[in-house]
């Protein structure tokens, strides 16, 4: 795996998946920006198994991903550091319906939520779905605070379409 460090904290990876660029379909609706993010188990291949389950998923097209970013964590910092990355999705399905399969994903590696900033062995955020703001009570769109966050901008900073 290829890396580029950008500070003593900071440091970007490269593999087969991340980053990588495809062009756009036409049939699919909407535009979504994925967060990822681990910092338990083995996080590399947990982000592997997170782009094959949206390529295999015929609702969803994986149009763009960011390198991983390795980052120190924030909140609480009495933890292990963070691989983060960022999936371009082009879907059909409405925000709502996206966050849900994204909890499932979640699910299906292990994720557990006790505690605000706790380790995760997975963590998948709706950064931006097209270009709607968004606010309920389980879904906030843009995310809240993205832009103060090394963790998304940095990846996001990557990703050389605009989203």
């Amino acid at each position: 795996m290829k890396k580029i460090v950008l500070n003593k904290d900071l440091t970007l990876y490269f593999n087969k998946y991340f980053p990588i660029k495809r062009r756009k379909k036409k049939h699919f609706k909407y535009l979504a920006v994925v967060g990822i993010g681990a910092n338990m188990g083995n996080i590399i291949k947990t982000f592997e198994s997170v782009y094959r389950y949206f390529s295999k998923d015929k609702r969803f097209f994986i149009l763009e991903t960011s390198p991983i970013l390795k980052n120190p964590p924030f909140g609480f910092l009495e933890q292990k550091d963070f691989l983060n990355a960022i999936l371009v999705l082009q879907t059909s399905l409405s925000a709502k319906e996206l966050l849900k399969n994204l909890l499932h994903v979640e699910k299906l590696h292990k994720r557990q939520r006790s505690f605000k900033n706790a380790p995760r062995s997975l963590d998948l955020d709706i950064i931006f779905f097209d270009n709607l703001n968004i606010r309920t009570k389980n879904l906030n769109v843009p995310h809240p605070d993205w832009y103060k966050r090394e963790s998304v901008t940095i990846p996001l900073s990557c990703i050389r379409r605009s989203a």
